[in-house]
């Protein structure tokens, strides 16, 4: 058994870029998605004086596949930052990569989201009397605890851990993973094996709400999870990749029919469906989803396989990003709520103040700085700098 995880960890590619391309791109659309819950009706911390469907129409698009592809690309991720570690020190490295900046994360950059929420909800406490309130371990929104959008973090973390030993058990079986790549080989199974598991965990699932609370989300997980094991699955054969290449146009042509069906249909006239209607509705989007998804990781594997300068600075600033972004928005947003300002003004002002407010932050303070590097999930600079060879092909730092 040794020898063979040996072979194959002898096996691995340098990078796949790709998967880095793909990282990089996702967590800039969810920049700009929680930008847009700022400005549209569905429930969020804080609201604009003038609220609009018009930023839902982009933002019912991408919200449909934009967590799924990042769950992907972290199960990608665990493929080979396994590499050639034994699990006690996979463990040990997702302990420091994830859990300590989650940590950080609710007690230092969460907090202020919360505190700028009460406010508009007529609190008039100051930040020093409502950060106490955390320390009562009451969960949000009843009380100050929470992990808000670092919820991503939390399920990564559980998903390393519980499906540690199904994912090192398909790893060692290359003839397993091999006959999948035959099963799914053609266009029909290809899509709708996936999308009748899924449609599946709908019906036996679907009234569980998603809460990201982690003990509540049934449905949720059965997703999300089903999703992180995929993109694992996928990175064991080259065969899977082949796969995609070979019926990415196929993909794409039936995703852009089902994407103006929806819209259609269901997106632009009406906001909620309901009734039997559901499960059709339902059936829509997730075909509509998977099919998003095979041929992202299609053409991505076609044209996104190499790297600049931009994509080695942006692979590890995304991290950060992601942990700071939403945090800096609603500090940006709170200010604008009354303002008469149109609403596509402080759009367009939130996304680009955003994205330079996390710059500079980065670039002057946690990327010079080792005890900022650790709370943000990254390597100490002097391991950054001398083991770029033994890095990871896609870490899951988010």
């Amino acid at each position: 058994m040794k020898n063979q995880e040996n072979l194959h960890s002898a096996n691995l590619p340098a990078r796949r870029y790709d998967l880095d391309w793909l990282r990089v791109i996702a967590f800039a659309i969810l920049i700009f998605f929680h930008v847009g819950m700022f400005f549209n009706f569905w429930e969020w911390h804080i609201k604009n004086d003038v609220i609009t469907h018009a930023i839902e129409l982009p933002m019912r698009f991408t919200s449909q596949w934009r967590m799924s592809l990042l769950f992907m690309i972290s199960g990608a991720g665990m493929y080979f930052a396994l590499g050639s570690r034994g699990p006690k020190a996979f463990l040990s490295e997702r302990f420091v990569r994830i859990f300590i900046p989650l940590v950080f994360g609710i007690f230092v950059i969460v907090p202020p989201q919360i505190f700028l929420e009460r406010l508009t909800q007529g609190e008039t406490y100051s930040y020093g009397e409502f950060y106490k309130t955390i320390f009562d371990f009451t969960p949000y929104p009843a009380g100050s605890f929470s992990w808000h959008h670092l919820w991503y973090l939390v399920y990564i973390f559980l998903y390393s851990i519980i499906g540690l030993p199904l994912l090192l058990f398909i790893r060692r079986h290359n003839q397993l993973t091999a006959s999948w790549v035959r099963l799914f080989g053609n266009p029909f199974t290809l899509i709708l094996v996936p999308v009748l598991w899924h449609m599946l965990g709908n019906v036996l699932l679907g009234h569980f709400p998603t809460t990201h609370n982690l003990i509540r989300d049934w449905n949720e997980h059965f997703h999300d999870f089903t999703l992180f094991v995929t993109g694992f699955v996928l990175c064991t054969q080259t065969g899977f990749w082949e796969t995609l290449k070979k019926y990415r146009k196929v993909n794409l042509v039936i995703w852009l029919i089902f994407t103006a069906i929806l819209y259609a249909f269901y997106w632009i006239p009406r906001a909620e469906i309901e009734g039997g209607e559901i499960i059709f509705y339902n059936l829509l989007k997730t075909l509509n989803a998977w099919c998003i998804l095979l041929s992202i990781f299609g053409y991505a594997y076609v044209y996104l396989q190499f790297s600049n300068r931009f994509l080695k600075y942006a692979n590890e600033a995304v991290y950060p990003f992601y942990i700071l972004h939403q945090t800096v928005i609603v500090c940006l947003a709170y200010p604008l709520i009354n303002t008469a300002l149109p609403w596509i003004v402080k759009f367009i002002y939130l996304s680009v103040a955003t994205f330079l407010i996390c710059l500079v932050i980065y670039h002057f303070l946690i990327k010079q700085l080792n005890i900022l590097r650790i709370v943000f999930g990254l390597k100490r600079k002097k391991e950054s700098t001398v083991k770029r060879s033994e890095e990871a092909v896609i870490s899951l730092r988010s």
